[in-house]
């Protein structure tokens, strides 16, 4: 199925008043490095999804990967033919995916209440579904560090209703951020101060963790110590700056700015000293980005019931991994 159309809009917004654009220029920052590009078209890849979230693009595969959580389904996007297919039924209503440094997709299930890696032959492999002997709530996002821990949040949304996954009682109590010890396996609590914890990412030399906090409407910027523990943290940004904005996901550019998806205030960019510094307006709430192409500027959205794309001036960071995978035809 091949599903593409465009909006243009005419001009850039800005907070003088004009007629909004795609690009809200909130600081002169979000011109000078070059976060724009001169082809202000948003495309829509397709539609038809009851809430998008988790893309992932895969270099080696030249698709996008993401999830439709209450239908259940994983879909993939063909960039050379612009095709949409499922690429996995019965998904465990999942959510965040990423690649681990093998190039292996690390997917968090939130109806399963658990992380989990497809190996290169297409099995599944459990990564972590009980912290102390109980049951995880609905793991949400996650991040792999240079040294093969996975890092996860793992917020109460896929157990408050049958929704997104499956109404239930948490056992744990509350809504944490956990790391996988890449040699042992074991999964340790490494932040607890979050009301909802969702997208999580580091910064490019890995010192720091950045994790958003949908309800508390904060995201907060942890040190990462070398024994794989987190500092207490601080407010990096807080969305009580825009009256519809909540946090979601987040990712960097190459230039070390923060982008987050900021639901139905499209998508932030941060300058790395905190500076909300320019925004993308999106027709649907925004819940998740990733960066892909083959210049690594082309910025994927998921959002509401559709996934959009649209080409910009700044580059991303691709995922850890080489991306070789034997099982894609097969799934």
């Amino acid at each position: 199925m091949t599903f593409s159309a465009r909006w243009r809009w005419e001009g850039v917004g800005s907070v003088t008043g004009e007629l909004p654009g795609l690009y809200e220029m909130l600081d002169d920052r979000f011109r000078t490095g070059r976060c724009m590009n001169g082809d202000d078209a948003l495309e829509i890849l397709y539609t038809g999804c009851r809430w998008a979230e988790g893309p992932l693009y895969v270099p080696a595969w030249r698709q996008v990967i993401w999830s439709d959580i209450p239908n259940d389904r994983m879909l993939r996007w063909d960039e050379e033919t612009g095709a949409v297919s499922v690429f996995r039924r019965s998904a465990g209503h999942t959510n965040g995916n990423t690649l681990d440094r093998e190039g292996r997709l690390i997917t968090c299930e939130q109806g399963n209440r658990r992380v989990t890696r497809t190996e290169h032959d297409g099995t599944v492999t459990v990564v972590a579904d009980r912290w102390q002997g109980k049951r995880l709530n609905s793991p949400n996002d996650a991040a792999v560090k240079s040294d093969g821990s996975i890092w996860f949040s793992d917020p109460d949304f896929g157990i408050t209703s049958d929704y997104e996954g499956y109404r239930a009682e948490s056992e744990i109590g509350s809504n944490n951020v956990y790391r996988v010890d890449p040699a042992t396996g074991e999964v340790r609590l490494v932040a607890d101060c979050f009301a909802a914890p969702n997208g999580l990412v580091f910064s490019h030399d890995e010192r720091q963790l950045y994790v958003s906090d949908t309800r508390a409407g904060f995201i907060r910027v942890f040190d990462v110590r070398d024994d794989g523990t987190l500092s207490e943290g601080k407010v990096f940004a807080d969305a009580a700056a825009r009256e519809n904005a909540r946090f979601d996901n987040l990712r960097f550019d190459a230039d070390g700015r923060l982008w987050a998806a900021a639901m139905n205030d499209g998508v932030h960019c941060y300058d790395p000293d905190g500076t909300l510094i320019g925004r993308l307006n999106v027709p649907e709430a925004v819940a998740n980005i990733a960066w892909g192409g083959a210049k690594r500027n082309r910025l994927f959205i998921a959002a509401e019931t559709s996934l959009y794309s649209v080409v910009m001036g700044a580059t991303g960071t691709h995922p850890t991994g080489p991306g070789r995978r034997p099982w894609l035809d097969t799934h």
